[in-house]
C-alpha cells in the first residue's frame, strides 16, 4: 500500500483498475441481494433515499460522519507509523466514559460551555491514555497492537456496563439502557432547522486538516512515515521510535476520545453513557482510511459515503424487512476490492520496473 502512496502519479490504466474493482464490488453486492430475493436497484435506491432523501436524513448522516472522520484522522497517524490500531473502538468508549465522568462531576458548579470544554479535554485524555496503554503493551509486553487493542476494546465495553449498572446507574433503575441523560444545556448547539451542530462538524474538519498537514509537511510526519517504512532503519538514523510510536497512539486515542465526547453531547446522541456507545464508528473509520489509501483529503468524502451507507441502510430494515447489516457488507466489499486492486497494481508496477 505504501509503495503506491509514494508514487507521483496514477496512470489511466491504474484508475481503470480501481474503478473496475469498485464496480465489481457493487456487482457482487447486487448478486447477494438477488440471492436473498431483493431487488438491487430498489435496495440501492432505499439506501440513497435514506441518506439524502430529506434534510433531516442528511443531518443524521452528518452526525454519524463527524465521529467517523475524527477516528479516521487519528488512524492516519498510527497507520503512518505502521501501527494497526484496532483498539480505536475502546479509545472511543474511554473518551465517552471520561466525558460522562467530567459532566457528572462539574455539571452543577461550572457554566455549561466550560463544562462541555472540560468534558472534551477529559475525553481526549481518556482516549489518549487507552491508546498509550496499547503502545505500552506492544513495547514492554511484546503484545501485538492488534491483539492488545482487541483485548482493551473488550475491557472498555465491560467497564461501561459496570458503570451503567453500578456507580452511575439511574436512581432506582438497574438497566443497561444507560445513565441518567444530561440536560439540554449540556448538548452541543445545532443549526436552526437542521439538527447538526457546527461544533462537531468543524472539530472533525479541523482534526483531519491538522493531521493531513502534519503528516505531509512536518518532521514529525516524516519520522512517523520513516518508522512505518522500516523501524530498524529509522532507529539507526536517530529517530526515537518508541517515543514516536507512543505519541502516535496518544494522538489517535485523543481524537477517538473526542469522537466519544461527540457521541455523548452531539446533536444525534442519546446524551448519556450506555453499552455499545461507540456504534462501530472506530471500525468503520478503519475501512475509510484503507479505502482512502491513507490520504487525509480522500478520507473526507469517503467517510461521508460510508456514513451515508450506514445510515441509509437502516431503511432496508424499516421498509423491506431486510437486515440493515447489508450496508456493512457493501462497505466491506468496497474496501476488499480496493485492497485487491492495490495488490494488483503493486505487482504490475514491480514487474514493469
Amino acid at each position: 500500500m505504501r509503495d503506491t502512496l509514494s508514487r507521483p502519479g496514477t496512470s489511466l490504466a491504474e484508475w481503470a483498475l480501481r474503478v473496475g474493482g469498485m464496480l465489481a464490488a457493487l456487482a457482487l453486492s447486487a448478486l447477494i441481494l438477488l440471492a436473498i430475493g431483493a431487488s438491487p436497484l430498489d435496495a440501492f435506491g432505499l439506501i440513497i433515499n435514506g441518506a439524502f432523501g430529506s434534510s433531516a436524513r442528511l443531518a443524521y448522516v452528518l452526525t454519524a460522519w463527524a465521529p467517523v472522520l475524527l477516528c479516521a484522522a487519528g488512524l492516519l497517524v498510527t497507520f503512518a507509523a505502521g501501527l494497526w490500531n484496532i483498539g480505536i473502538e475502546g479509545q472511543v468508549v474511554l473518551g465517552a466514559i471520561f466525558a460522562t465522568g467530567v459532566l457528572r462531576w462539574l455539571q452543577p458548579s461550572l457554566p455549561p460551555a466550560l463544562t462541555l470544554i472540560a468534558a472534551a479535554l477529559g475525553a481526549a485524555l481518556g482516549g489518549a491514555l487507552w491508546g498509550v496503554l496499547t503502545g505500552l503493551l506492544k513495547r514492554y509486553g511484546n503484545v501485538n497492537e492488534i491483539f492488545g487493542g482487541l483485548g482493551l476494546n473488550f475491557i472498555a465495553g465491560s467497564l461501561t456496563v459496570y458503570l451503567v449498572l453500578g456507580p452511575w446507574k439511574r436512581p432506582g433503575i438497574g438497566s443497561t439502557s444507560g445513565t441518567e441523560p444530561f440536560p439540554p444545556s449540556l448538548w452541543l448547539p445545532a443549526f436552526p432547522g437542521f439538527q447538526v451542530s457546527p461544533v462537531e462538524i468543524l472539530l472533525a474538519l479541523a482534526a483531519i486538516a491538522v493531521v493531513g498537514v502534519a503528516l505531509r509537511g512536518t518532521y514529525f510526519g516524516l519520522r512517523l512515515k520513516a518508522i512505518g517504512k522500516n523501524v530498524r532503519a529509522a532507529y539507526t538514523l536517530g529517530v526515537s521510535t518508541d517515543r514516536h510510536m507512543l505519541l502516535a497512539f496518544a494522538i489517535c486515542g485523543a481524537l477517538a476520545g473526542l469522537a466519544g465526547w461527540v457521541l455523548i453531547v452531539g446533536t444525534s446522541a442519546r446524551h448519556n453513557l450506555f453499552p455499545l456507545i461507540s456504534g462501530g464508528y472506530g471500525f468503520l473509520a478503519i475501512l475509510v482510511v484503507l479505502l482512502a489509501n491513507l490520504s487525509a483529503a480522500w478520507s473526507v468524502p469517503i467517510s461521508v459515503f460510508f456514513a451515508a451507507i450506514a445510515m441509509g441502510s437502516l431503511q432496508l430494515a424499516l421498509q423491506r424487512q431486510l437486515d440493515s447489516s447489508l450496508g456493512g457488507v457493501i462497505q466491506g466489499l468496497l474496501v476488499l476490492s480496493v485492497l485487491i486492486t492495490q495488490g494488483l497494481q503493486a505487482r504490475l508496477f514491480k514487474r514493469k520496473s
